[in-house]
């Protein structure tokens, strides 16, 4: 981490230095595995208008950059290597593919093993990239608003407002939340009691059976606006139509559905029906595997799943990890091996603190390219804004999250100040719908089911919409008359509200927008 200087001294420049990283958005075609980078110089970030001045800040992040969630596709790809070299079916190139995926697997094992704040080393946890992301996160917003956050800090005993800070539950948001507010009190050690965990939602699962206690979260804990597309009968059911997070439960309930129907199957599936799977897949395994070895997958005659146990100890001996595939996970195509292998590729480009190998040897750009569009191909239907037959049930269930922004601004402009910022700490799936809901212009461009999503013909990405440690922030100002204006960063960039909103922008062209007019446009009601 940065050394801890006063906030004052925190200038844009100085921030920019302390948290200049590589540049991976778009070289790599990594799509929502791209690391994070800020998207607009924060020097060129509008100034609010005279008289205005920062009274709060809000955010919700992605968490940052990982490593793998399982050990099914590096052990199902291994395997194959294995059956390979036993029949001396390798290149060159190929017979160093199986020591490589040998260390990401170790790396994924033991990731997190030594780091201070990580609970349970192994699959799913952040890389250090990862962590890097969120502590410059924290640094750049307090950067970006030292006006604020100063205010806030020398009020802090007399006027405490506080840092209302919440996850998804999960350990990689969780873990990014702390880094985050580790790195922000680091660097600004008066806001340090003003931060705050509120009570996770109680009394969930509704409709329990006599005797039945409720299923408690931890503090700082709200699946409902965090966790949305996973809500789960047994631990979250809400029966009462009264009850504020009901229409988010069935929202839910129909998004799980939606994940499972034919529909959707089919939707995802048309890139691997077309040549170019085909004509990718061999080239890409071609260059690792002889031509006899790979005939095999095209008459039927091989399959690897991912089985196998693995042993991996840490380089000073106190931590060892076995692992066991579950066999589930099986290859049986050209286009499933290089799929695999493409998902490597694009993990290991946010382990690079922990993994030695270059994966990029193994994918060539323009193969890359081609699994990248499939990848985003996927999402768009799975995550994204799909088809305009299917009514915005991808990202319904995350219009409780955007109404929680408005919240926010709607108790300010009552002359509640409680709060000085809201912090959030999420997943890709609950960032893409967000911005969905909020009707991005590169977000929300649903097509007919009778049109397929292609790179030519819509312009939503997975590596802008949600790279890892994506965000959304809402930066608002107010004027001794009690206006307030709210500028909305996307991946730290300015960015503009749902285009039937220009009328509330202050001016046109402007990046700020009146409040008052935004969430009528909105159709935000204050709650009473």
């Amino acid at each position: 981490m940065p050394p801890s200087l006063p906030l004052a001294s925190i200038p844009l420049a100085l921030a920019l230095a302390m948290c200049a990283g590589p540049t991976l958005a778009v070289d790599g075609h990594y799509q929502t595995k791209t690391p994070y980078a800020p998207q607009q110089d924060p020097a060129t970030y509008a100034a609010p208008p005279d008289g205005f001045q920062p009274i709060f800040t809000q955010l919700v992040a992605r968490h940052g950059s990982r490593g793998l969630t399982s050990m099914k596709n590096d052990a199902a790809l291994y395997a194959m290597w294995q059956q390979a070299a036993a029949q001396d079916a390798l290149t060159p190139l190929g017979r160093e593919l199986g020591p490589d995926i040998l260390a990401l697997m170790k790396a994924n094992a033991l990731l997190g093993y030594g780091v201070a704040g990580i609970e349970r080393p192994g699959y799913g946890n952040l890389s250090q990239t990862g962590i890097d992301e969120h502590r410059q996160l924290a640094v750049r917003m307090l950067a970006r608003l030292p006006a604020l956050f100063a205010q806030v800090g020398q009020d802090a005993a007399t006027a405490p407002r506080q840092l209302v800070t919440i996850n998804s539950g999960v350990d990689r948001a969780r873990d990014s939340s702390r880094f985050f507010t580790q790195s922000l009190l680091a660097h600004a050690p008066a806001l340090t009691p003003l931060l705050y965990l509120p009570p996770a939602p109680a009394q969930y699962p509704q409709g329990r059976k006599p005797g039945v206690q409720p299923i408690l979260q931890p503090d700082g804990v709200n699946r409902f606006l965090l966790y949305a597309h996973k809500l789960a009968p047994q631990t979250d059911r809400v029966t009462d139509r009264a009850n504020p997070y009901y229409a988010t439960y069935a929202a839910s309930q129909a998004y799980q559905y939606y994940e499972r129907t034919k529909q959707l199957d089919a939707l995802m599936g048309t890139p691997a029906r077309l040549p170019a799977a085909t004509a990718h897949a061999r080239h890409v395994l071609e260059r690792l595997f002889s031509p006899a070895f790979l005939d095999q997958f095209e008459a039927g005659r091989a399959s690897y799943a991912d089985t196998g146990s693995y042993t991996f100890t840490s380089a000073d001996g106190k931590f060892t990890r076995t692992m066991t595939g579950s066999g589930k996970t099986v290859i049986r195509s050209l286009n499933a091996a290089a799929t695999k292998l493409y998902e490597l590729y694009a993990i290991a480009a946010g382990m690079r603190h922990e993994v030695p190998a270059d994966f990029s040897r193994y994918m060539p750009a323009e193969d890359a390219r081609y699994y990248a569009y499939v990848a985003d191909h996927e999402d768009f239907y799975q995550k994204g804004p799909a088809t305009t037959e299917s009514s915005g049930v991808t990202w319904r269930f995350a219009l409780a999250l955007r109404d929680d922004f408005f919240n926010e601004v709607d108790a300010l402009a009552r002359g509640d100040v409680r709060h000085a910022a809201k912090l959030r700490f999420t997943h890709a799936e609950m960032i893409i719908p967000l911005a969905s809901a909020m009707g991005l212009q590169q977000a929300l461009a649903p097509l007919p089911a009778s049109v397929s999503y292609s790179y030519e013909n819509n312009p939503w990405r997975g590596q802008s919409v949600s790279p890892l440690a994506a965000n959304m922030q809402w930066d608002v100002y107010r004027n001794d008359a009690g206006q307030l204006i709210v500028r909305l960063l996307y991946n730290e960039k300015e960015t503009d509200f749902q285009a039937a909103c220009d009328g509330a922008r202050i001016a046109p062209g402007s990046v700020f927008y009146d409040y008052a007019k935004l969430k009528t446009c909105y159709g935000h009601v204050a709650a009473r």
